[in-house]
């Protein structure tokens, strides 16, 4: 939109341009016109921006014979409403100017920038310094807070930092609590950082300056931040039974060694009565196979 924009004030200048002699024939009959179009065709960057402005200029010259045949074809002297259309384009390119140096020219509300602007007297680019209106480059402080164990984002952008001529880089440095010594941290085309896993002695002030090589700074601004610690947990408490005291002689459960010996001797009893009852019996059994045979013979 911008490039169309100038494309139609350029086309416009270089009709009135075309008008400041008087001239006593059609728009679209003048030679002088059509050279200024040649040329403002050939000064193109590209091919694609020729074939688009060739095709403006065909369009006027349609609208120059659509506009002769609307009223008679000719023409006469129009020295009086050039001056006339002159005065308004000088109006108009005022209030153009006018608005572009308070909006545009110098969109930095702190910090200082440094730009690259096309000097109207030479047509050349030159170097144009915004100053800071604070005269530093410092552009305050921010609190931020944060959970142990969270994250935070410190974000150093504005949206004039692309106008600055160069390749500036954030420069992110951070000090302890209660100190002034900074120690570097990153640097980096990208205006964001994040710190993850927050962790109590991360807490300070943290830095972000936007600068040039030779430490020339055009931004800067500086995020204190304070972390949370987490609230402390509630471990569930087990509930344990007290010990019976050693040697209880009153408690049915106390593995004293006067009940366990009685027991020892009852259960080795029972077991050699069996022992020798199932060998009585063996016997018996092994006596009366032997006498059935002879009995029979």
């Amino acid at each position: 939109m911008a490039a169309d924009s100038r494309g139609e004030r350029l086309l416009m200048l270089v009709y009135l341009l075309c008008c400041v002699p008087a001239a006593d024939t059609c728009l679209q009959c003048e030679r002088i016109i059509r050279v200024l179009h040649e040329d403002l065709i050939l000064s193109a960057p590209a091919v694609k921006y020729q074939v688009e402005l060739t095709m403006i200029c065909d369009q006027a010259y349609e609208k120059y014979k659509l506009t002769s045949l609307q009223r008679k074809g000719v023409i006469g002297s129009i020295t009086s409403k050039t001056i006339q259309i002159l005065e308004k384009g000088n109006r108009i390119l005022e209030k153009h100017l006018d608005t572009f140096i308070r909006d545009g020219l110098c969109p930095n509300k702190c910090g200082f920038l440094k730009r690259r602007l096309i000097d109207c007297l030479t047509c050349k680019f030159k170097t144009y310094i915004c100053p800071s209106p604070s005269g530093q480059p410092n552009c305050g402080e921010n609190p931020v807070q944060a959970e142990e164990g969270g994250q935070v984002v410190f974000s150093c952008y504005q949206p004039w930092h692309y106008l600055i001529s160069g390749k500036p880089e954030y420069y992110y440095s951070w000090a302890p609590l209660n100190e002034s010594d900074f120690v570097p941290l990153v640097v980096t085309h990208d205006s964001s950082v994040v710190l993850n896993q927050l962790q109590l002695d991360e807490q300070g002030t943290y830095r972000c300056s936007l600068q040039e090589e030779n430490r020339t700074i055009f931004y800067q601004v500086t995020f204190l931040l304070t972390v949370t610690p987490l609230p402390c947990q509630t471990l569930r408490s087990f509930v344990t039974l007290p010990s019976l005291p050693y040697g209880d002689s009153d408690s049915p459960l106390q593995p004293t060694e006067a009940r366990l010996v009685p027991v020892i001797a009852m259960a080795a009893a029972l077991s050699l009565i069996v022992s020798v009852g199932l060998t009585v019996a063996l016997g018996d059994v092994f006596r009366l196979n032997e006498v059935m045979p002879l009995s029979h013979g």
